[in-house]
């Protein structure tokens, strides 16, 4: 197979990130595939001291900062986070470079018998696309003879794909009211799927949370007999200042204080930050090598500024709590007169939520939708915002909502497009010329 036959044997399996309300139970996510596929495949996930990390957001953010300053210290570093921007092959890297096509190429050219093999039994169910990804990204970290790999939970935590490594440490970061189809109607259920990625001894580092899913997290790691870090209370971080460039601050750990810059903007980025210093300071990093990760670190969609007079932004917040936070990030970092909206999201997503946020803060909008199959419906996205007096723009492709986003923008107003990191990708790709892979077959 080529590269491109590669890329469409993964997707043809079942690809829960396709599928709008999927059933969530052990039935339909039953670990034992995963470990019958690993252990045919030689157990690649034990071959490296793991660092996993399960949220409801900044997962990602924090995967990124953990794994840079980790590289920075000397360590070879895997790291595994989903979705991506423009290729699968972002999905899987080493120290910082995507796995490249022909090594992507081969590694399928392995999987597929094994594969074949685990599906024919079926005695588990059949495996997934996601967690085929999983195995790809286990065994290319092991080939590379990595030291650590730093793997980003793909949808809860308890059932996913890559709750199958023995970590140093585990860590939850910001838990709010996601794929409540799926996870659960509450926090505190939302909060049992994502503590169950919490091992017996492993100790446990926890974002800032909500009474009711800290409350969670904390019942498991008494069951689990392991140490429970806190952001916020063991480990806490301040602010010292910020431009469109980034931000620096300050944390204070638990065995050193650190003095900090990150090329992120947001407020939200300081606690992953502070959860990724928490993550660092535990395995024993040291201080330089902290602050040189951390200053160093690439994470493009998040906040990213595309251009200039006028502002365009984007980022890829995906629910009420993430807006809220965006909003704020906005009207703190940058000085505008309108703030003109390009927004689109998938179909599982709280529209109602989401807009209810936004209708107060922006001037003019544009509803689009990407080339995602859970992408959501624009009139509907425009009917909401009809709810709060605003009339909308649609525009079915996003290279058109980007143009008339442009055209309309005064040189001192700033374009923020949103909803969803597909909608971010194909902004990207628009303003930089750049091509991306489909998302379906």
């Amino acid at each position: 197979m080529n590269y491109k036959e590669s890329v469409d044997w993964i997707l043809n399996f079942t690809d829960y990130e396709k599928i709008h309300g999927a059933l969530y139970s052990e039935a339909d996510f039953d670990l034992r595939r995963m470990e019958e596929l690993l252990a045919r495949l030689g157990d690649p996930h034990k071959s490296s001291k793991s660092v996993h990390i399960a949220g409801s957001k900044g997962k990602g953010s924090t995967a990124t900062m953990v794994a840079s300053a980790l590289r920075v210290a000397g360590h070879k570093v895997g790291l595994f986070t989903s979705p991506h921007l423009h290729t699968i092959r972002e999905r899987v890297s080493v120290d910082g470079v995507p796995i490249a096509e022909n090594e992507l190429v081969v590694l399928v050219a392995k999987l597929v018998p094994v594969v074949n093999a685990v599906n024919a039994d079926a005695r588990y169910g059949k495996l997934t696309t996601f967690e085929i990804l999983a195995a790809l990204a286990f065994t290319h970290f092991s080939d590379k003879r990595v030291g650590y790999k730093v793997i980003e939970v793909g949808l809860g935590g308890r059932l996913d794909a890559t709750n199958v490594v023995i970590p140093e440490v585990s860590v939850i970061t910001s838990i709010s009211m996601d794929h409540v189809n799926i996870l659960g109607d509450s926090l505190a259920k939302i909060a049992k799927e994502k503590a169950g990625i919490i091992k017996n001894g492993v100790p446990v580092i926890a974002a800032p949370q909500k009474a009711e899913a800290m409350a969670v997290i904390e019942g498991v790691c008494k069951d689990q007999n392991t140490e429970l870090i806190r952001i916020g209370q063991d480990i806490t971080w301040r602010s010292t200042g910020h431009n469109i460039k980034g931000q620096s601050f300050i944390v204070s750990g638990r065995y050193n204080t650190y003095d900090l810059t990150i090329p992120l903007l947001g407020e939200h980025q300081l606690e992953n930050a502070a959860v990724a210093v928490a993550v660092l300071e535990l395995i024993g990093v040291d201080v330089r090598s902290i602050a040189d990760g951390l200053k160093n670190v690439y994470w493009p969609g998040r906040m990213q500024i595309l251009k200039t007079n006028p502002l365009l932004v984007v980022d890829g917040a995906h629910n009420p709590d993430s807006m809220q936070k965006l909003m704020r990030a906005l009207k703190q970092h940058f000085t505008f007169s309108r703030l003109i909206l390009i927004l689109g999201m998938s179909s599982d997503k709280d529209a109602a939520g989401i807009i209810d946020v936004l209708a107060a803060a922006c001037d003019d909008v544009v509803v689009t939708g990407s080339r995602h199959p859970r992408s959501a419906d624009i009139s509907i996205l425009a009917d909401q915002f009809a709810t709060h007096s605003l009339i909308v723009k649609q525009c079915p492709y996003v290279a058109d909502a980007v143009n008339h986003a442009q055209k309309i923008a005064g040189p001192d107003d700033l374009i923020c497009a949103t909803g969803s990191l597909f909608i971010v990708a194909e902004v990207i790709e628009e303003v930089k010329g750049l091509s991306g892979e489909v998302y379906s077959l």
